[in-house]
Order: C-alpha cells, then sequence, then structure tokens
C-alpha cells in the first residue's frame, strides 16, 4: 500500500459556518443531536441515517442545503422556521452545476436517499419514468451524472429487502482498476463516498446484521486502498482518505467478526491498524485495537484481548474522550473475564462506569454513536456471564433490553439472546424461553451468525425442560429456523 502523493492546487473557497444550526443543537453534543434527528424522523415516518459527522458537516457549512429526506425532518423538529431560519442557503442556489460559482465547492446534500427500505420494490418502469430533476435533487453531492447513477444502484441482502449505495466514485475507480488502467487520484467526492459507505454498512448491521452485507463490502475496501495507492490531490484530503480506508477496513472487519470468520476479521482489523500507523491517527489506531481485543475474546484469546485494550486506551488518552475510554475499559474487563480474573474485571468495570459518567463530548468519535447505556449495560451482562454469575448477567441483559432503541434492531435481539442464555444457565427456563421467543420474532430483519450461536447454546441448556409449553414452543420454533449458510 503506497503513500498518497500529495500536490498543490488552487484552495476550495471556504464553506461558511452554520452558526444558526449551531445554535439550534444548544448544549447537546453532535451525538445527542443526531439521535433527536434520528427519533424526529421515525416520528413522521422517514428513515434518515444522521450521526455526529452528519451535524459537524452542516454546523461547518459542508452541506449548503439537506435533501428533502433531512428537510422534511428538520422542519418537523423546529416547526414554524424555513430552511433559511435554520441556516441553510436556499435549494435554488445549490442545484446543478449552473449554480456554482468559481472555486466554489458543489456539495449541497448527502449523496443516498434516506428513505425506508421498502420504497426500494419500486419497479424498473417506475423509477426510470421519475424526472431527472427530481433525481438530482435526492444526490446533489457529486459532480457528475454518472457518478451519481453509480450511487443510485442498490444491492439486497439475503433474507431482507435492504437497499445500500454501490459506492459511487470508488465504484468507477474499481471499474478502472479491473480494466489495468491507472485508478485516478482521489478528490473530495471520492472521499465523500467512502465515508458515507462507512456510515451505510454501519446503519445496515444496526438494523440487520453482518451476514448479508459482508461479501458485499469486500470489493469497496478494495477500491478504497486502490485510491489510496493513487493519492489524493490536497493533503487534508489525502488525510480523509486514510481515516476513511481505516475505518471501512475496521466496518468491514466487524462484518467477518459478527458473520464468525474470525480470521478475516483478524486481517482486516490488521490492516486497518497499519493504515492508522502510517499515517500517525490515533483515533483510528485506538478503533483498531478496539476491535482487536473484541475479536480475541470472541476468539478465546482473552489475555490478547487484555492487551488490546490496554494499547487502545493508550492511543485514546490523548484524544479526550470519557466514553471512548468507557468502552475500552469495558473491552479490558470483557478479556479479564475471560482469564476468570474477577478483581481485574471489577476494576475496569468501575473505571467503565466512571469514565462513562463524566457524559458525552466534541471528542466522542463518530462512529461511538453506537455506544450508549444499553451497550454498557450489554457489555457489562457479557463480563458477568463469563465469570460464571448468571443472575448478575441476567439483571445486566435485561436493563440493555430494555434500554434498547428498536432502531438497532441487532443490538436489541443480541441482548434478548444474551439475556436468554443467562436465565436458562441461571435456571429460569420459562423466562429464558420467553426472551428467547422475542429474539426470534426478530430473525426475520436480523442475520448474525453470533446471534445463531448464542440462541443454539441456549437451545442445548434448555432440552431437559421441553416439557414446559414456554420452552417446548420456543425450542419448535427455533428447530423449523432455516440453518445459516
Amino acid at each position: 500500500m503506497a503513500s498518497s502523493t500529495v500536490t498543490s492546487a488552487q484552495p476550495e473557497r471556504p464553506p461558511r459556518p452554520n452558526l444558526a444550526f449551531r445554535r439550534l443543537r444548544g448544549k447537546r453534543s453532535p451525538a445527542e443531536f443526531a439521535a433527536a434527528v434520528r427519533r424526529a424522523a421515525r416520528e413522521i415516518g422517514e428513515r434518515v441515517s444522521c450521526d455526529a459527522r452528519y451535524v459537524g458537516r452542516v454546523e461547518a457549512g459542508e452541506i449548503r442545503c439537506p435533501n428533502y429526506a433531512y428537510e422534511r425532518v428538520f422542519l418537523h423538529m423546529f416547526p414554524g422556521r424555513t430552511l433559511t431560519d435554520l441556516g441553510f442557503a436556499p435549494r435554488s442556489s445549490v442545484r446543478g452545476r449552473q449554480a456554482r460559482g468559481a472555486g466554489e465547492s458543489w456539495e449541497a446534500g448527502e449523496p443516498y436517499k434516506t428513505h425506508d427500505t421498502r420504497d426500494d420494490r419500486d419497479s424498473r418502469d417506475t423509477r426510470s419514468n421519475r424526472s431527472n430533476r427530481h433525481t438530482q435533487d435526492l444526490y446533489e453531492t457529486h459532480d457528475n451524472n454518472e457518478e451519481s447513477d453509480v450511487l443510485r444502484r442498490a444491492f439486497m441482502t439475503s433474507g431482507a429487502t435492504v437497499a445500500a449505495a454501490s459506492l459511487g466514485p470508488l465504484g468507477l475507480a474499481l471499474d478502472a482498476a479491473a480494466a489495468g488502467r491507472p485508478t485516478r487520484r482521489a478528490g473530495t467526492g471520492e472521499v465523500g463516498a467512502l465515508e458515507e459507505a462507512v456510515r451505510r454498512i454501519r446503519l445496515l448491521d444496526d438494523r440487520h446484521g453482518a451476514d448479508g452485507l459482508y461479501r458485499r463490502a469486500a470489493a469497496p475496501l478494495r477500491t478504497a486502498y486502490a485510491l489510496l495507492d493513487a493519492g489524493a490531490s490536497r493533503q487534508a484530503t489525502a488525510d480523509r482518505l486514510y481515516t476513511g480506508a481505516g475505518e471501512l477496513a475496521i466496518s468491514v472487519g466487524w462484518l467477518a467478526h459478527d458473520s464468525g470468520r474470525f480470521d478475516d476479521a483478524r486481517s482486516h482489523y490488521a490492516e486497518a491498524l497499519a493504515t492508522a500507523r502510517m499515517n500517525g491517527d490515533a483515533g483510528l489506531e485506538a478503533h483498531a485495537f478496539c476491535n482487536m481485543a473484541f475479536l480475541a475474546r470472541d476468539a478465546g484469546r482473552p489475555r490478547e484481548a487484555v492487551r488490546a485494550a490496554q494499547a487502545a486506551q493508550r492511543a485514546a488518552r490523548p484524544l479526550g474522550s470519557d466514553r471512548l475510554m468507557s468502552l475500552l475499559s469495558l473491552r479490558e474487563a470483557g478479556g479479564w473475564a475471560g482469564l476468570a480474573d474477577r478483581v481485574g474485571c471489577e476494576q475496569a468495570l468501575v473505571r467503565a462506569q466512571t469514565f462513562y459518567g463524566r457524559g458525552p463530548s466534541e471528542t466522542d468519535p463518530e462512529w461511538m454513536s453506537f455506544y450508549g447505556e444499553a451497550e454498557l449495560e450489554g457489555l457489562e451482562a457479557q463480563c458477568w456471564s463469563t465469570l460464571g454469575d448468571w443472575p448478575r448477567a441476567a439483571r445486566h441483559a435485561r436493563r440493555a433490553a430494555d434500554l434498547q432503541d428498536p432502531h438497532f434492531t441487532r443490538n436489541l435481539a443480541l441482548y434478548s439472546a444474551e439475556l436468554a442464555d443467562d436465565l436458562a444457565r441461571g435456571g429460569r427456563p420459562d423466562e429464558a424461553a420467553g426472551a428467547g421467543l422475542r429474539v426470534l420474532d426478530l430473525l426475520n430483519e436480523v442475520q448474525s451468525s453470533r446471534i445463531h450461536t448464542m440462541l443454539a447454546g441456549t437451545t442445548r441448556v434448555l432440552l431437559p425442560h421441553r416439557r414446559s409449553p414456554t420452552v417446548s414452543t420456543f425450542l419448535d420454533r427455533h428447530g423449523a429456523l432455516p440453518r445459516p449458510a
């Protein structure tokens, strides 16, 4: 993997910060405000993948006008205001190439249509009859129609109807590489598509699990590293490209991890770590070590999990994120639990709670949007389960399931599966079967080998209790499940 070649170029006109939008956020962190945006979207039947980075881009003025889905959500959140009141430019001033001034970035909104996935069942004829103007409004970030057409293509995961963009400029770069042509240098369009790809993968994983996504995410990752080899036109773009490629490697590694492909996951995480160290990116390094610790715990290498978590904490300390330090302390606690070191585990859990209690901050990484009280409880439940303290594990798992935002379907299924297993091993078979049935209800939407493996273990524990009607119902339904490929 070659380093980026950076050449000088004429500077682009810097975006004007959106101070009006920043005032509306108030004292909430970007992650907290993004969660409020997602809640507001659900209230009106919209589906947007808003996160802390999106909020930051709006406030920095990089998004001059949101797409229509975000517009509806923002106007619902702030009734009586117009887009101009929210600090955005009129849509007419950012639509189309003709609206650009000299040196002005054309980036206007989000490149992906953020609707409920059921909308993707439209027929091809219906899609082809949509007006060009309407289509351009939905995908108004990129500089030419060919790239936008690539962004609009969707793929389907097996067992769940899920739309995902095929990464626009990254797809074009992959086509060039496959044809033996040199990949063009990355610009802001390619880097933006890469960053959005990472967000989309995380969103789809939260809702549907990893099994149907992993193989489809490998090609974009190859393309991202082809772009690194080709270099970037500006140093700032090169830095974003390194970070984006590393984050994509971690996301693909997680898909492999959650699908039970531990060797593949280890390779992807190591690739992300190497990318982080080549570019001196402490945040990416902490993220890579964090996931390596999680993988080592799941793969039965608890001492490696402890060492990786401690390495992650050393990298993360200068970043100033207490929430990140909390999560990394939980990763360390999981390793100590695997070593049957109750004292070490409890000490790490106390640190995790202490860091978490300090609250969110502006320095919290974007990828940590999943980490809230529910995840804290869920990871603590796993520690007590590993130590064999089933009642304590069940208490935390129940709290995790109760606290989880239903939007994160995979995590809800995961915590419920953890609860079912803890209850079963703690001698409460009927309650365990009830929790297991709730997991089965979610498996139409979620594809995760890890959850299937947990349920299989629970069924073995419950087999001696088959005479219970609830247990019998659970075992019969579980036995009728199609076996994961």
